[in-house]
């Protein structure tokens, strides 16, 4: 039985076409269990693919255009593969993200064909779940569907990650894409962003992942995101290095004195990070839930002081986090400045770990937020 968000699409899909669609793709959204603002200096990740996603109903056409209606925003867009005009309007922001996929796979010279589609979506928009990379994967999807043309999920990431640093300017590195396209039911995946490696790493039996949406938000183009990444490369340039993932935590310690205040914390942010993300996935494997939860909580650290990404509601929703019955760890994920935390809970916790949580957050900051459990799933797919 096609669940709710599919059905939703498939019905958007009759009601702006006429007709049943032929083929229904979907990719999901993720959350990151740590390694934070690694991806882009070539280290290490450790997403997992979770149970919010982007579907698409659509049925091909012959004269090679695009069309797309959006359920969600409830609005149309058209275009074609050989004439992308790009629109600075934040309003259209999910037909950019379709098309910087289109024009990525095109200039990659996949075979594309036209299609009419219905997109519906779950994913929060900007809380740090990757809707984008759910829009552009649920995009490359759709395309390679409905052209019949080979899909490979690398590839596809990585086109899909051009997309989003050269089409709507936001310089993310390769882990959103790479785990919606690749995402394993019930596990994280170890991402090395550097050879693109994937180890799939099952979570500690007994636990689950809440996800908890702060009820704030940030734009990552308008953010400090590519600040950030314009400090990291610098600091890699001071060591002579290509990545920060190619400074060890010693190197660092014995020269962080020759870099400027604000560099040293966010090159000490991404080196400890990446040690961090190993040891998890070593954890995860061991079974070793307190581990884990205690390197989400250093990584949290980090992030509010060496990255200076969080703000007053993650770092409530984390304090508050840690004190309840069950909680192993918990941190802030995603891009930061807003957004969701993450928290490794007991899974005869989780309910009343979702109810405390919404009340005692709710009291602290009159802010109502989103709490929710979700199952590891898989990536990138069609549906039928």
């Amino acid at each position: 039985m096609p669940s709710a968000l599919t059905t939703r699409a498939i019905e958007a899909y009759k009601a702006q076409f006429g007709e049943s669609p032929s083929i229904i793709v979907r990719a999901p959204g993720r959350v990151n269990l740590i390694g934070e603002h690694t991806d882009y200096n070539d280290g290490f990740v450790l997403p997992m693919a979770i149970e919010r996603e982007v579907v698409i109903a659509l049925k091909p056409r012959s004269d090679g255009y695009v069309v797309v209606y959006s359920s969600d925003y409830d609005q149309v867009t058209q275009f074609s593969p050989t004439e992308l005009l790009r629109i600075d309007d934040p309003t259209e922001i999910w037909a950019e993200y379709m098309k910087g996929v289109t024009w990525s796979l095109s200039d990659a010279n996949d075979p594309l064909v036209g299609w009419d589609g219905a997109i519906a979506g779950d994913v929060p928009i900007g809380a740090g779940l990757s809707s984008s990379a759910a829009i552009e994967l649920a995009t490359a999807r759709a395309f390679s569907a409905a052209a019949n043309f080979h899909w490979d999920g690398r590839v596809m990431a990585r086109l899909c990650q051009r997309a989003e640093n050269e089409w709507i300017g936001v310089k993310t590195g390769i882990m959103d894409q790479m785990i919606s396209a690749t995402g394993k039911a019930g596990h994280a995946v170890l991402i090395d962003c550097r050879s693109l490696e994937l180890r799939p790493v099952p979570l500690p039996e007994g636990t689950v992942i809440a996800i908890m949406d702060t009820a704030t938000r940030r734009e990552l183009v308008t953010s400090a995101y590519n600040e950030r990444r314009a400090q990291c490369e610098a600091a890699a340039a001071h060591f002579g290095v290509p990545a920060l993932r190619d400074v060890d935590i010693r190197t660092f310690e014995a020269r962080e004195h020759e870099l400027s205040p604000v560099i040293r914390r966010r090159a000490r942010h991404v080196i400890t990070e990446n040690d961090r993300t190993l040891q998890a996935a070593e954890a995860m494997t061991a079974g070793d839930a307190v581990r884990l939860g205690k390197l989400m909580n250093a990584s949290h650290v980090s992030m509010r002081d060496d990255f200076e990404i969080t703000n007053s509601a993650l770092n409530t929703m984390v304090s508050l986090a840690l004190e309840q019955p069950g909680c192993y760890g918990a941190r802030m994920t995603g891009g930061g400045f807003g957004g969701c935390a993450v928290a490794l809970v007991a899974q005869e916790h989780a309910s009343g770990f979702i109810e405390n949580m919404t009340s005692l957050y709710k009291a602290a900051t009159s802010l109502t937020p989103s709490i929710f459990v979700t199952n590891a799933t898989e990536g990138a797919s069609i549906i039928t």
